[in-house]
């Protein structure tokens, strides 16, 4: 299992209004995507950031799934200008010692398959990834 998990800090001078279609943008990309088994989406207590949504997927092909989704590439097409700070986590049980390069291949393959985005994430005052190395979604 691989949970990949998004927090993210909206910029202050939202609206309410804004601020909840951006949240509902990231439950339609859990709902819409059949590589995702479970998620949820809210607010974040304890961290750092105002809000967080965790996906399940089973494997790399349902992580491909979602990051390929229609409805992901809309979120983050139409999503990143809402952004003050972002940040992935992935966690996982796999056993293999591979799967932290395979996962960072699967983001690099995303946004080279998505090119609008790189510059979208270079937008956001600070995007950081797990391993530092660049853009994630």
């Amino acid at each position: 299992m691989i949970f990949h998990i998004n927090r993210a800090t909206y910029k202050a001078d939202l609206s309410e209004e804004q601020r909840q279609h951006g949240l509902e943008m990231l439950r339609q990309s859990g709902m819409a995507t059949p590589g995702v088994k479970s998620y949820v989406v809210g607010r974040e207590f304890g961290g750092a950031f105002e809000y967080g949504a965790v996906y399940v997927v089973e494997d790399l092909d349902g992580y491909w799934q979602y990051l390929d989704s229609p409805d992901h590439v809309h979120e983050e097409v139409t999503g990143m200008e809402l952004i003050e700070r972002f940040e992935v986590v992935d966690i996982t049980d796999s056993d293999d010692p591979e799967i932290g390069e395979k996962i960072a291949q699967l983001q690099l393959r995303h946004i080279e398959a998505h090119r609008e985005l790189a510059a979208l994430i270079a937008a956001v005052p600070s995007f950081t990834v797990p391993d530092g190395k660049g853009p994630a979604t």
